[in-house]
C-alpha cells in the first residue's frame, strides 16, 4: 500500500489545553487549528472548554468568547456577522461554512475547526484567498458595453431577463464551494473553480452586456472549465443555498449548442 509522508513541518500537533475556570456545567470543547508562520513551529490543534450558558447561539460567537476572554491571539476572519460578506468561511464540523450563520447546538459532542481545506494558510483560520481573487479578476466580473461612460441612457432590462441572474448574483465569493471541490484542490492554479465559474456564467448570461462571445471563449478550455466533473461538492457546500455545478453545466451547454 502506498504511503504518504507529510513534510516535518506540516504534521499537526496536540496543543494547548484551555481548562474552564468558571464551573459552569454546560460546557463545549472546541477544537481549533493553529498556526503562526512566525513562531516557526509545526501547526496545532488547541482545545477550549467554553461555558455555552454565556455564549451566543453561532459558532462565530464561540469564536469570539474564545478571543475576548480566553486567548486573544486566535485569528479568524469576520465582518458583517450576517451570511452577507463571506469573511468568516472555514471548515467547522467537516464541512465548509459561515461561522456566522452555523448554529454550535447542530452539533453534537466536540467542535472541530479547520481553516478552509487545501488553502496556503496565512495564520490560524485564515486562508490565502490571492490565487482565487486573480481568478475572478481574469472573468471581468463587469459589464462590457460599446458605451463610453458619458452617455445618460440606462441599460435597461426585461424582468424576464433579470430573473435569469438569480441564484447566481447572490454569489459572496466564500470559497466554500471551490474548497470542496476535489478539482480545484489538485488543479487549483489553472481550474477556476465552482465560485469563478458561477461568477463567469453571472456576466455572460447578462443581457445588458455586449461580450458574450468573448467571454464563453475566455472559460472554454481544458483546464479552466472542463476539469469539473460534476461531483456537486460546491453545491453541497453553498452557505447561500446557491448552484455552482448547475452554473458549470450551462456554460458547458452553451459552448455545445453554440
Amino acid at each position: 500500500m502506498v504511503q504518504f509522508n507529510l513534510p516535518q513541518n506540516s504534521k499537526i500537533e496536540i496543543g494547548k489545553y484551555f481548562k474552564d475556570e468558571t464551573k459552569s456545567k454546560n460546557l463545549k470543547k472546541i477544537n481549533i487549528y493553529r498556526w503562526d508562520p512566525s513562531s516557526g513551529q509545526n501547526p496545532r490543534v488547541d482545545t477550549f472548554e467554553v461555558d455555552m450558558n454565556n455564549c451566543g447561539p453561532k459558532v462565530l460567537d464561540i469564536l469570539f468568547k474564545i478571543k475576548n476572554e480566553i486567548d486573544p491571539s486566535l485569528t479568524f476572519r469576520r465582518s458583517c456577522a450576517h451570511g452577507v460578506c463571506g469573511s468568516c468561511a472555514m471548515n467547522i464540523d467537516g464541512i465548509n461554512t459561515l461561522a456566522c450563520i452555523k448554529s454550535h447546538t447542530d452539533i453534537n459532542g466536540d467542535l472541530n475547526i479547520y481553516p478552509l481545506p487545501h488553502l496556503k494558510v496565512v495564520k490560524d483560520l485564515i486562508g490565502d484567498l490571492t490565487t482565487l481573487y486573480k481568478q475572478y479578476e481574469s472573468i471581468k466580473p463587469w459589464l462590457e458595453t460599446e458605451q463610453t461612460g458619458e452617455e445618460k441612457v440606462e441599460l435597461n432590462q426585461t424582468q424576464k431577463d433579470r430573473e435569469k441572474l438569480d441564484g447566481y448574483y447572490e454569489c459572496i465569493l466564500c470559497a466554500c464551494c471551490s474548497t470542496s471541490c476535489p478539482s480545484y484542490w489538485w488543479n487549483g492554479d489553472k481550474y477556476l473553480g465552482p465560485a469563478v465559474l458561477l461568477q463567469a456564467y453571472r456576466w455572460i448570461n447578462d443581457s445588458r452586456d455586449g461580450n458574450k462571445k468573448e467571454r464563453l471563449k475566455k472559460v472554454a478550455d481544458e483546464l479552466k472549465l472542463y476539469r469539473c466533473h460534476t461531483i456537486m461538492n460546491c453545491t453541497n457546500s453553498c452557505p447561500k443555498g446557491l448552484n455552482p455545478a448547475k452554473a458549470i453545466g450551462s456554460i458547458k451547454k452553451m459552448l455545445a449548442t453554440n
